[in-house]
């Protein structure tokens, strides 16, 4: 259980500092995606924090909520979809850079999403 405690802890964190990063600095991020408007950044920056709320939530509870982790999972899973979604037609005409990043984040997000499942089929198996 504590190795399902620490990665939803990592996920909150990192998730927790993207969106900051995002809703403080929507000029800086829409110059380095190549894009005009800066209201997607600060909305997937919004939407991130709140998510990193969630996740933290449960990182710290004594026994993460199996149909909360389900939930946080479920929503990894969405980010990595639509980052594909974005990536493979290059939509929104972004700079390689900006392309770069939502894989590489969209990597990470996966990476957190099967880690978060393989803790969540411990957490069943010690009940």
């Amino acid at each position: 259980m504590n190795r399902l405690k620490n990665v939803l802890l990592i996920n909150a964190l990192t998730s927790g500092a993207t969106g900051l990063l995002l809703v403080l600095f929507p000029g800086l991020t829409a110059n380095l995606f190549g894009a005009g408007l800066h209201w997607p950044f600060v909305a997937a920056g919004l939407f991130l924090i709140v998510f990193a709320s969630l996740v933290w939530i449960q990182s710290r509870k004594a026994t993460p909520q199996k149909g909360w982790v389900k939930l946080i999972i479920v929503l990894d899973i969405v980010w990595v979809v639509e980052s594909l979604v974005i990536v493979v037609p290059q939509l929104f005409g972004l700079t390689f850079l900006g392309y770069l990043l939502i894989t590489g984040v969209a990597g990470w997000v996966a990476l957190m999403a099967w880690l978060q499942t393989r803790g969540l089929r411990q957490l069943s198996t010690v009940r």
